[in-house]
């Protein structure tokens, strides 16, 4: 594979690379995290709730907890809480209603993509909140086609391009720039997948971003077998050889900004106190782009990033030094809430589940190919000098044979240089063979797997390219319980809706979106499924001594709950409502259900620090896209 990042778009990412070079940049340690915004000593302040769920098996249950300083200073019975707090203590009722949990910790999240995907007008296979209103899923070509028919007509502004994503090909059908001409003959058209790997346009779309066959002919052969003009369809290589023209109007810096503002509210209404995205990106002015947003005190969450090593990999191929040194690089690119989270890596293997592209053992029933979005003997090369190097290792895997890759690197490197407690993470975790999980636990490795695969598609696959045998053991977390692993989970935003709850839910029922369960015997309790979104989540990121329990010590980071997720029904967990979260002490309600409407990102507070230039961060934007998806980036 070629990994060249920085030969593909020299002149866009090297712009990029300038736009933002000026802004400060703070390195933040994980030591840091918590007293970074430390202010004069505060009172103690005691509160009590409907129930406490601590995630600390020492005391799974409490009455109240007593917060000083942003930390939990007492944690049990109302009257152990008062003795321990003191009489200067102050009492708040807030929670006398609400039962409150640890803070829910996103392990894997990417705020670009969600950013400019909820930008657009959504028509996806599953329900989502946009920025322009609620979404609702639809999984059928009568459906879509009706859907994106409505939309075309809606579109008022006939000199700007509409943009629409979540088509998904092996849902809605055909799609092509004849049918797209007809649809809407007078304005620009551009259809993003619902994997973010393909793209359609249609005439007055091509002419607007002045794509024409000259110019197709003078990309490489590889990105011309990977494109057809006549259908307007560009895919993996032929996308990304357009994407310089096309990603201005797919993300102008307006969107971007309102994107990521929107996400800022998202992610707090689902309860999330610690959010985190494996493979950061490596674009210093997207990342201040982002820590614009994030960063200052007022965020409602704190956001950690984990570098790319296929990118670090790409800048001097099989030069371990160089790896290792423009990994560290990064490390120093947060700011305020945001930080890179030092000596820990992601690495890839396999291709995208929601494009098929995943490896497997026994191929696919019509006859189509997996990719690697890395090569093996590059992937091991990486592997093993980062195991050398210490670093904990998260690794992007689909497949049952890309997970047979993974394993190879993971003995050698056990057999080679043991190591203990390097929590080496298995991340998606598609499709898995028994014995592939046991020897995976076995080595040390933990596991942090995607359970809205189950919903999304196992359904549909049972009929499409992988069978219903198999599908029925996508994502097999009972595997894991079974053989003592840990296990955490995540949405892969805007891989699935950052919604930690929705997440319980579909690891403890697996339902399918068409109804039927798939793979009963992977269901985990609701006791492994709500650790998996609390503290193991932390200790996935090491982040366990900070965070994920009610524990005395700890930062004093809740999600409140409407109701205990122990006293309803397992199919009605998602639709329990978040009341609010508290980070670091701070209470922070969120007024109930996300509104369905435009005002989802209004009231909020502005951007907090402007980017320097919109056409300049149109370019960041733009460089970004072609990062992430040269490099099949998670999707």
């Amino acid at each position: 594979m070629n990994f060249g990042i920085r030969h593909a778009f020299p002149v866009l990412l090297g712009v990029a690379a300038t736009v933002m070079g000026g802004a400060s940049a703070q390195t933040t340690t994980l030591q840091d995290i918590g007293s970074h915004f430390a202010e004069p000593p505060s009172p103690t302040v005691i509160y009590t709730a409907r129930e406490f769920i601590t995630m600390d098996p020492a005391r799974p249950r409490a009455e109240a907890i007593a917060v000083r300083d942003g930390r939990f200073v007492a944690v049990g019975t109302r009257a152990e809480v008062g003795a321990a707090a003191g009489e200067d203590a102050r009492l708040d009722k807030t929670f006398n209603d609400k039962v409150v949990i640890a803070g829910f910790v996103e392990q894997h999240v990417h705020p670009v993509l969600a950013a400019l995907t909820m930008n657009t007008k959504v028509i996806s296979i599953e329900d989502w909140d946009a920025i322009d209103g609620f979404s609702p899923a639809v999984r059928d070509e009568k459906g879509y086609q009706e859907r994106l028919k409505q939309a075309l007509a809606a579109h008022e502004d006939k000199q700007a391009p509409f943009v629409t994503w979540g088509y998904h090909h092996y849902f809605h059908g055909e799609m092509s720039r004849d049918m797209l001409n007809e649809l809407a003959p007078n304005f620009p058209v551009i259809v993003w997948h619902r994997s973010a790997h393909e793209i359609f346009l249609n005439d007055a779309a091509l002419e607007l971003t002045r794509i024409d066959e000259a110019l197709v002919k003078g990309l490489p052969e590889s990105a011309q077998a990977q494109l057809s003009l006549p259908k307007g369809h560009f895919f993996e290589q032929g996308m990304l050889a357009i994407l310089p023209k096309v990603a201005p109007y797919i993300a102008s810096a307006e969107q971007f900004r309102k994107g990521l503002e929107f996400t800022e509210t998202y992610y707090h209404r689902n309860g999330i106190t610690l959010a985190c995205e494996p493979g950061g990106f490596v674009s210093k002015p997207m990342q201040d782009a982002v820590n614009a947003v994030y960063s200052d005190d007022a965020t409602p969450f704190n956001h950690c990033f984990i570098g790319d090593g296929k990118s670090f990999f790409a800048m001097k191929p099989n030069d371990a030094v160089s790896l290792l040194a423009e990994t560290r690089k990064v490390e120093s690119w947060g700011k305020g809430r945001t930080w890179y989270i030092p000596n820990q890596v992601k690495l890839f293997t396999d291709g995208a589940i929601y494009s098929q592209l995943m490896q497997m053992k026994d191929g696919y029933t019509d006859g189509h190919h997996g990719a690697w979005i890395v090569d093996p003997p590059a992937f091991d090369f990486m592997f093993q000098t980062y195991w050398d190097a210490g670093y904990q290792i998260h690794i992007h895997n689909n497949g049952d044979a890309g997970l047979d890759v993974l394993l190879a690197s993971f003995e050698k490197a056990m057999a080679r240089k043991p190591r203990t407690d390097h929590r080496t993470v298995l991340v998606h975790f598609g499709f898995a063979q028994p014995e592939q999980v046991a020897k995976w636990i076995e080595l040390g490795g933990i596991v942090s797997s995607n359970p809205y695969y189950v919903t999304a598609l196992a359904g549909r696959y049972a009929k499409l390219g992988i069978g219903p045998e198999r599908s029925a053991n996508m994502v097999p977390n009972g595997d894991v319980v079974k053989n003592g692993g840990s296990l955490s989970f995540h949405s892969d935003m805007p891989m699935a809706p950052a919604k930690p709850m929705q997440l319980v839910w579909a690891a403890v029922n697996r339902f399918t979106a068409e109804g039927p369960v798939a793979g009963p015997q992977h269901k985990v309790s609701l006791d492994v499924a709500l650790k998996a979104v609390t503290i193991d989540a932390a200790y996935s990121i090491q982040m366990e001594q900070r965070v994920g329990s009610i524990e005395v010590g700890k930062d004093a980071n809740l999600t409140v709950l409407e109701q205990s997720p122990y006293e309803v029904a397992p199919e009605k967990l998602k639709d329990i409502d978040v009341w609010g979260t508290m980070l670091e002490g701070r209470v922070q309600p969120v007024g109930g259900k996300l509104p369905r409407t435009t005002s989802a990102v209004q009231g909020e507070a502005p951007l907090k620090e402007a980017p320097r230039d919109a056409a300049d961060l149109d370019r960041a934007v733009a460089g970004r896209l072609a990062s992430l998806l040269r490099h099949k980036h998670d999707h």
